[in-house]
């Protein structure tokens, strides 16, 4: 095979990316402004808005980082993975339906739960499926061109939804504008999810059985405890932990803060969607870096940017400093993403790579609701997010600490 040419499978891979980060980019972007404007003609505060869109992100992802495991460990069985995806993004799809056609913010932060877990339930599916599509000598390119193409192509849709919102045709007002822009990212994501069950093929699998939902329980266990006496493989997931919490933190939060701290909303999407396509070459650049430096030098060079990041953001309070941030931003999201996926990848069993990927979405999944807590702690009792932000690196700095020990031992024992 051509080194950088795709096959089927690949391609329909990479292609469910680009499907489900358009749900991303409007969580990103117009979701959280969306939701301000809802809390605004409720009569809440600024601060208790954000604080309410930090505490329901928070909710969504402890949820799922406590039944990650155990569905990972389910799709392992032949013919399950599949199953189990195509249901959740059933309630996902259902979900941005649903909270698409109310105004009620207390209705819409409900609907956004089922449909955030939904979401978050079907990638712990989609990147095990990294296992069945490619190798692990492709798996770094793998893993960056799904995000990759994942940013420059959620932009398309994006784009007639925030073409919708600015110009309102057809004499429709910003807010039903933006709800079309909800339903367009429905019929995206839906579309583009095809490929994927027409093509992707569940290669590694164990034995079905009858008792596989109480031998599933066996199973965590055992992984559990394998994990305990892999050192390597558990100050990896404990160091992903840390880092990936301050990582998932900025995405969730950038509009949310720059709302707050005075940022014009038009000019916060714009930003982020330059972000979108500085991502784009960024990411499948980091794939090639990794294979001329390592995966993780790299994964720790994009770590100290983002506590760059952090620093820079804390004293944010200009537009065109909030520009600047969403160019840093691009450079290295995308990277530091892909590459800890791939890098995980190659370090497990490829026959329970839904269950390691169910443990390895706990330790993301518990990262993405502490990080936010922090920042809805912060603007609560401080009645400002940037102490959560300059926070942030402290979780940063963790990460790198235990990145470095598993790369340590990762070579010992090559």
């Amino acid at each position: 095979m051509d080194k950088f040419k795709l096959n089927k499978r690949e391609k329909s891979w990479v292609l469910y990316d680009v499907a489900n980060s358009a749900f991303t980019l409007i969580v990103t972007a117009t979701i959280p402004i969306y939701f301000r404007g809802l809390t605004e003609n409720a009569g809440l505060s600024p601060s208790l808005s954000s604080s309410l869109w930090a505490s329901v992100t928070a909710a969504a992802v402890l949820i799922l980082a406590v039944f990650s495991p155990i569905l990972g460990a389910m799709a392992d069985y032949q013919n399950m993975k599949k199953k189990l995806f195509g249901f959740f993004l059933c309630l996902s799809l259902l979900g941005v339906f649903a909270f698409s056609l109310t105004r009620n913010w207390l209705l819409f932060l409900s609907l956004f739960l089922i449909a955030r877990l939904g979401f978050a339930a079907c990638n712990i599916f989609y990147d095990s499926m990294l296992i069945d599509v490619t190798t692990d000598e492709r798996m770094d390119m793998i893993s960056t061109y799904g995000y990759a193409w994942g940013y420059i192509g959620s932009c398309i849709p994006f784009t007639i939804g925030i073409l919708l919102i600015l110009t309102t045709p057809f004499g429709l007002s910003p807010m039903t504008a933006t709800q079309v822009s909800f339903l367009i990212t429905i019929i995206w994501w839906l579309v583009l999810s095809i490929p994927l069950f027409k093509n992707v093929k569940q290669s590694y699998f164990l034995e079905p059985r009858k008792d596989f939902i109480s031998h599933s329980f066996h199973r965590l266990l055992h992984t559990f405890q394998k994990l305990k006496r892999e050192k390597g493989l558990l100050f990896y997931v404990i160091g992903y932990f840390f880092y990936i919490d301050g990582v998932y933190t900025i995405i969730s939060m950038a509009t949310t803060y720059g709302g707050e701290v005075g940022i014009d909303d038009t000019a916060m999407i714009l930003a982020l969607l330059l972000t979108q396509f500085i991502a784009f070459p960024c990411s499948i650049y980091s794939g090639k870096l990794a294979e001329k430096f390592g995966t993780f030098k790299m994964i720790k060079l994009f770590i100290v940017m983002y506590i760059v990041i952090c620093l820079f953001g804390f004293q944010l309070s200009k537009e065109w400093e909030f520009w600047a941030l969403a160019v840093f931003v691009g450079i290295c999201q995308g990277g530091i993403q892909a590459l800890s996926r791939s890098q995980f990848g190659k370090m497990i069993p490829k026959e329970e790579s839904s269950e390691y990927f169910g443990f390895f979405d706990i330790f993301g999944k518990f990262a993405d609701f502490f990080g936010p807590l922090i920042v809805a702690v912060c603007a609560y009792f401080l009645n400002s997010s940037r102490y959560g932000i300059l926070a942030l690196i402290f979780l940063f700095l963790i990460g790198i600490l235990f990145l470095s020990k598993s790369e340590k031992m990762m070579e010992e024992h090559k």
